[in-house]
């Protein structure tokens, strides 16, 4: 049986005295056993965005999560489970803060998240000083399993060169010549795209401007304008959450999308096609997911999350189920000791987890090892064209465990 506790918002004045609490935990020993009994309850620190532009991509992710361990009884390797659920609101500046109460202060076991890689990388830092258990289910960081990876940090969605870098080839091998590329101005932008323009220029392509805006502006019209003006083959985007709502109906009411075919990482039109309606028909992107994949594990989920929660599953969903379902395999190899934690790792680098998404395993640096698929949007859902390229291994650059 699971049961959840919500920390309230860090208030302003623990922001700006943070820092005392920053250091209480950088002294903690690397891989330190955690301080509850193996027949306790484990104890799970969902970090997440609940509120701002991500918050829908937050609430599949846990909703994700909790669909698998009741899936498996309420339980993780055996052990009940409980929740304490901090709403990180996607600002890195508050990041280190609201790790450090769930690894310090709540003593998790465990925790799970998040959305914003810039969030992300300070929760690296602080797993990397502790030696918490980490599983990252969506930000995409690159440096979170290159430089910065670690046997105690683990990644159940993508990195943000994997989901891109694809779309290079694919555009290029469409004829496609000349390119605008439009994100924000943030580390997740920056490594979506770079990667897409590395592959892209590799084959012949040309990207004719990079455009950007701060995170998490939504102002487009300015750069739809550029757009316009410069009148590119087609442009390569990449915005989530709210932000890819207002981007694609803006670039639509433009009418840039009967002349300038948009594509995109798969986040575009993924947790948002709904809101984006007839704006997002033909749009093109690439993702480790599409809701038309017709294999077992998918059609299953896909029933099991309408059912507990009336709402379609995405990837966000699916990133969060199959991080639970890790957990499972690691806990279930030391039978629920998470002190164990030599042989719990060791399980959880060794996994091969049959996912909605298709086959996934995870390389040396504990990413996922994929495939990534060509989807088109059609009658509201991202249907898969074909695989753009199959078990995608990101190269884990800087990563010393490799």
């Amino acid at each position: 049986m699971s049961t959840i506790r919500r920390l309230p918002p860090l208030s302003r004045r623990a922001l700006l005295t943070g820092a005392a609490g920053a250091a209480t935990i950088a002294v903690a020993p690397r891989f330190a056993t955690p301080a509850i009994a193996q027949t306790s309850p484990l104890k799970v620190g969902l970090m997440l965005p609940y509120t701002g532009t991500f918050a829908k991509l937050g609430q599949f992710i846990d909703d994700g999560f909790r669909l698998r361990v009741e899936q498996a009884g309420g339980k993780l390797g055996g052990r009940d489970v409980t929740f304490v659920q901090v709403d990180d609101e996607s600002k890195p500046e508050a990041a280190t803060d609201n790790m450090n109460r769930l690894v310090g202060r709540e003593k998790v076991d465990v925790v799970v998240g998040t959305v914003h890689s810039g969030v992300a990388m300070a929760m690296v830092k602080v797993a990397r000083d502790s030696g918490t258990l980490l599983i990252i289910p969506n930000a995409g960081a690159n440096d979170a399993t290159g430089p910065a990876c670690a046997p105690n940090i683990f990644r159940t969605s993508f990195s943000n060169w994997q989901t891109t870098f694809p779309m290079g080839k694919v555009m290029a091998d469409a004829g496609i010549k000349n390119v605008v590329t439009i994100t924000w101005k943030y580390t997740a932008g920056a490594e979506m795209v770079g990667a897409f323009a590395e592959n892209f220029t590799r084959n012949g392509g040309k990207i004719v401007e990079d455009l950007t805006l701060p995170f998490p502006q939504v102002e487009f019209q300015a750069l739809i304008t550029r757009i316009a003006q410069l009148k590119p083959d087609a442009v390569f985007s990449f915005f989530a959450g709210g932000g890819a709502v207002k981007f694609v109906k803006d670039y639509a009411a433009a009418g840039l999308n009967k002349t300038i075919p948009l594509y995109g990482a798969g986040f575009l039109t993924d947790g948002t096609i709904e809101a984006q309606g007839e704006a997002a028909n033909g749009i093109k992107t690439t993702l480790h997911y599409a809701d038309n994949l017709d294999n077992p594990a998918n059609v299953a989920f896909l029933k099991a999350f309408k059912a507990k929660t009336q709402k379609d599953g995405d990837i966000y969903a699916v990133q969060g189920f199959d991080a639970a379902a890790l957990l499972d395999i690691g806990l279930g190899a030391v039978k629920g000791d998470a002190g164990a934690r030599d042989t719990m790792i060791k399980a959880m680098a060794a996994a091969k987890i049959d996912s909605p998404r298709g086959p996934l395993s995870f390389n040396k640096a504990h990413n996922p090892i994929q495939n990534i698929y060509l989807r088109e949007v059609k009658n509201g859902r991202n249907e898969m064209v074909s695989i753009a390229q199959a078990a995608v291994d990101d190269p884990a650059r800087g990563c010393k465990m490799t």
